[in-house]
């Protein structure tokens, strides 16, 4: 800047600026307000959006009130710290280009130790906003990640019936980590960018309000397409969000029975389905970037655009004298942190909108109300609490099919103390008994009764806590065999080895662990498949504290069907059973038998009462099992 009043650009980089680096300061100004001016209004969208879900999502914050209050106090100072420099760094600029005074060289050393100490600050207090933000963030998803295991322990078991595995663990995996991302790192960078874009462009005002006012006025029309883009960016995640969690459901049921897809020779069929799922992300993939790619070409565009006008504007300022050099370089200064901001912003709204979605997905879990109650209802008395069972005109049909009636007029008495036997043929309702008794599912009408009381007036989880079962299929936990075994207790952490060794030596279970290498520290895999052959007898036998008993020996071998046999014999006495099965070895003690066909129950009474009647169901499905049985001991034999 010459005595004349003209623009000398040709002024070394020490006294001026190049052009170039003029021209890309300019280019972050225009983005950098529109992001800036649009972040209030995205913020206002969202938390109107999640209104539903406010109760629980201030609960979780206002629980890290503190960090976040000194987080924003040291956001505040960062900030301020920061957007300071280039203030200073102005007044630095006008003392090397006026440098006639005698005192210049004590007056820059001052200018740049004051310097050195700002950033120094602002670098100290950034740190610590960092830490407390981060801590603050991983505290609220660890708490937000317990709430929602939680919650989906607590659902009825028809939810699970129509809700996929593996969109749950989508959810809690998946979805928690974006929302967690949004919390953590977005939501600190995004107030830093925030503050620092706001203090910047409150700069650019107090340096040049005619430049600053110029530059803004392109706000708007471009604020409108970032709107727009925003709510179609929030819809494609959710979208996205929705096919991954098809695409983990297919993977996790997969995987988890890849013995199956071997057997039947699936794998070649099972890939290109799970191809297919993935492509169909890639598919919404795409149409984000393409989203993305417009969004930030228009802007571009735009800036672009806008930029010749500023140099223009820039210009005439300059050679009218209404800005100094100083003042033209901290407008610069303040431009380019406004475009160091930008990026910040830029991923802060896109995280926004992720999270936004994520968070859709994970409130609605949360705040879900279990159809059937978890822990509230009546709890008997202890000493008179005798077990006498009694199903009375149960009409059911699955809330996943609820046109199909399993049960249309099911009526069973089971009295206190007694072993009662339900057999029938397949899809009769046998399994449906035991679903009902344990309360998994409420019958359209009818009552089942414990001791004379309606079993929904009793606490559902005190309720269970009395009844044992063994499953045709025991599941074991990816754990030790003693853990397995004090799963069913009401607090496994509780019971001592002692007690273990004692319910696996009842259990007829304590010779066959103590042959594996580590006895009871064994780990037992997923699902058991560490152990041998001998895992489903040796998982029921360690299963026998029972009351409800669901047995299919069928699986067993005739060492096993012994051991868990005598062990039933055992245990059996004083409890009332219930067995369902079609072994006659399992049946024959009982005191009596029930038979189920359709729906009802058409024979009841002793079981060789019921044997003798060869016209009657139940000695025809003896008869049946026993040529089974003959026909499958014959071609053992041929093959062996």
């Amino acid at each position: 800047l010459e005595g004349s009043g003209s623009w000398n650009i040709c002024s070394t980089p020490t006294n001026f600026p190049s052009l170039i680096y003029f021209t890309r300061m300019i280019l972050c100004i225009p983005l950098a307000l529109i992001h800036n001016m649009l972040l209030p209004v995205s913020l206002a969208s969202s938390l109107c959006q999640l209104q539903p879900f406010q109760p629980f999502g201030f609960s979780l914050i206002k629980k890290e009130c503190s960090f976040f209050l000194a987080a924003v106090g040291f956001l505040t100072i960062s900030s301020v710290i920061t957007m300071s420099a280039p203030f200073f760094l102005g007044k630095v600029i006008d003392v090397i280009y006026t440098n006639s005074t005698g005192d210049f060289a004590d007056n820059l050393t001052n200018l740049c130790a004051l310097l050195t100490g700002i950033f120094l600050c602002g670098a100290v207090a950034n740190a610590i906003r960092v830490y407390l933000m981060q801590t603050a963030g991983q505290r609220i998803v660890k708490r937000l990640r317990a709430t929602m295991f939680s919650s989906l322990m607590k659902q009825e078991i028809a939810f699970f019936d129509k809700t996929s595995t593996g969109e749950l663990i989508n959810r809690l995996s998946s979805d928690t980590v974006l929302l967690g991302r949004s919390v953590t790192e977005n939501l600190s960078d995004g107030l830093r960018a925030g503050a620092q874009a706001s203090v910047a462009v409150g700069m650019m005002f107090f340096v040049s309000p005619s430049l600053a006012t110029f530059v803004l006025s392109v706000v708007p029309p471009l604020a409108f397409v970032a709107v727009i883009y925003g709510r179609y960016l929030r819809k494609l995640t959710r979208k996205t969000q929705d096919s991954l969690a098809q695409a983990t459901q297919l993977a996790e049921e997969r995987i988890g029975n890849l013995r199956t897809v071997r057997a039947f020779g699936q794998e070649l069929n099972e890939m290109k389905k799970y191809r297919d799922k993935v492509d169909y992300v890639l598919h919404l993939a795409k149409k984000e970037a393409i989203a993305r790619a417009g969004f930030f070409g228009t802007t571009g565009l735009s800036g672009n655009l806008i930029v010749l006008s500023v140099l223009y504007k820039g210009g005439l300022l300059m050679g009218s004298a209404h800005m100094t050099i100083g003042e033209l370089s901290s407008f610069l200064m303040y431009a380019f942190w406004v475009g160091v901001s930008i990026g910040g912003l830029s991923s802060f709204y896109s995280e926004l909108m992720k999270g936004l979605g994520a968070g859709g997905r994970l409130w609605e879990l949360i705040d879900r109300k279990p159809e059937l109650p978890f822990n509230e209802g009546t709890v008997l008395n202890q000493e008179a609490f005798k077990g006498a069972l009694q199903f009375r005109n149960i009409q059911f049909a699955y809330p996943a099919r609820p046109e199909a009636f399993i049960f249309q007029d099911f009526t069973l008495h089971i009295p206190a103390g007694s072993v009662m036997a339900l057999v029938g043929p397949s899809g009769s309702g046998k399994s449906t008994v035991i679903s009902l008794l344990l309360r998994l599912y409420d019958p359209i009408s009818g009552s089942i009764t414990v001791d004379g009381v309606d079993i929904r007036q009793l606490n559902p989880l005190w309720f269970r806590s009395k009844i044992g079962t063994v499953s045709q299929e025991p599941i074991l936990f990816s754990c030790s065999i003693a853990e397995n075994i004090a799963y069913g207790a009401e607090d496994p952490s509780a019971v001592t080895t002692e007690e273990i060794e004692r319910v696996a030596e009842i259990a007829n279970a304590s010779s066959f662990i103590q042959n594996f290498p580590k006895g009871f520290d064994t780990l037992v895999g997923e699902k058991g498949v560490l152990l041998s052959g001998k895992t489903l007898g040796f998982s029921e036998r360690i299963c026998l504290v029972l009351c409800v008993q669901y047995i299919g020996f069928n699986a067993l071998d005739a060492e096993n069907e012994y051991l868990v046999q005598k062990a039933l014999d055992r245990l059996m006495e004083g409890r009332t059973v219930l067995i369902i099965a079609h072994r006659l070895s399992t049946i024959q003690n009982a005191n009596s038998v029930a038979v189920l066909d359709q729906g009802r129950i058409i024979e009841c009474g002793k079981y060789e009462t019921l044997l003798a009647d060869p016209n009657g169901l139940f000695s025809k499905l003896m008869k049946k099992q026993a040529f089974s049985h003959n026909t499958e001991s014959s071609a053992l034999s041929v093959n062996s």
